[in-house]
């Protein structure tokens, strides 16, 4: 005979047998095996891209496609951008001009895993016109483009001499240029009358290449100007917003221009300066101009380079600028008046700011 006692122990190790095995089976299934994606790779297809123009047509497009079996998203980091996806192909704009070589950082996960590659991509990127004026129609200047500052503004901060006005005898379209004319004349308790007229408002802009041409007042005194300034001033102020001076000039010193930047603890006087000269600046029409990006802030005239600043993330140069256009009077720069001057027009033919 079977002892009772022995069947209940042999019955207890059989039940204790089948309930570890069911509970190492549960945790095998309730635990899933995550697989990180692998045989990761990138194709990079340049739009435009030919024989002839191996960089892209200059549209600066790229449409990237992203091979990962076992993907779910997928991370691109481009151009200092990173864009997050769920999908496997990607399409980028760059915007910076010129030719210049990219460096594409892709990673693929799937739940906590990951695995990424990178890969480099050569693109060509034409100049776009953003913004222009070509002043091409007789009369005022354009009331969508362009306001102005009135008045005296205590001399602008440079003890200038002019009233600022927006009167036809001072600023007018006529024959395809934009004419601003400084006019000696007691004109509300000012000595001279001029122009200063200004984007802020209508348009700004970061990065890009911002160029005038123009033909330049003469006269000791005159102090003519194209420059760009901080879309912040109103909130952050001057000097922390910035200032970009693409061409001044004054009458006591002709021919000689001036490119400069102002920031903080280096406005005023600003050690950020280089001067070229531009012959028959007051009789013949040059193209005065700005490259600027994060890196550099590079100074032309009529496309000789000769001033680059190096920009950073520490400079107030990395937001959104406004344009100014005008036409000064003595001050702390433009310096004494010429005692026999009544009046000097400063010519532009146009404003043209591109990507």
């Amino acid at each position: 005979m079977i002892n009772l006692a022995n069947r209940a122990g042999v019955l207890t190790l059989i039940l204790l047998f089948v309930f570890q095995s069911c509970s190492s089976n549960n945790d095998t299934t309730d635990t899933p095996v995550v697989v990180a994606p692998d045989k990761i790779s990138v194709q990079v297809d340049v739009v435009g891209k030919t024989a002839e123009m191996p960089n892209g047509d200059g549209s600066g497009k790229i449409n990237l496609k992203i091979e990962a079996p076992n993907a779910k998203s997928y991370k691109v980091v481009v151009n200092n951008e990173t864009k997050e996806f769920t999908t496997s192909s990607f399409t980028y704009e760059f915007t910076q001009p010129g030719t210049k070589t990219y460096t594409i950082d892709v990673t693929a996960f799937n739940g906590i895993k990951y695995t990424n590659t990178s890969a480099t991509v050569n693109i060509f990127v034409a100049r776009k016109l953003i913004w222009s004026d070509e002043f091409n129609t007789d009369g005022a200047p354009d009331s969508s483009k362009w306001g102005y500052d009135l008045g005296t503004g205590n001399g602008w901060g440079n003890n200038e001499l002019e009233y600022y006005t927006n009167r036809s005898e001072n600023v007018k379209i006529e024959g395809g240029l934009l004419k601003i004319t400084a006019i000696k004349e007691n004109y509300q308790g000012s000595q001279y009358t001029s122009t200063r007229m200004l984007t802020k408002g209508k348009f700004s802009f970061k990065y890009g290449r911002a160029e005038i041409r123009a033909k330049l007042p003469a006269g000791g005194g005159t102090w003519p100007a194209f420059w760009l300034l901080g879309d912040n001033i109103d909130t952050a102020g001057w000097p922390l917003c910035g200032e970009i001076d693409i061409l001044e000039s004054v009458g006591n010193n002709p021919n000689v221009i001036h490119s400069s930047l102002h920031s903080p603890g280096r406005s005023g006087n600003t050690p950020d300066t280089k001067t070229t000269t531009a012959p028959n600046s007051t009789t013949e029409f040059h193209i005065y101009a700005a490259e600027w990006s994060a890196e550099n802030i590079n100074f032309y005239v009529d496309d000789n380079l000769f001033y680059s600043y190096k920009n950073s993330s520490t400079t107030p140069f990395n937001d959104k600028f406004f344009v100014i256009i005008n036409f000064a009077m003595g001050g702390n720069f433009g310096g004494a008046v010429d005692p026999n001057f009544q009046r000097a027009t400063y010519e532009i033919d146009y404003v043209r700011v591109y990507n």
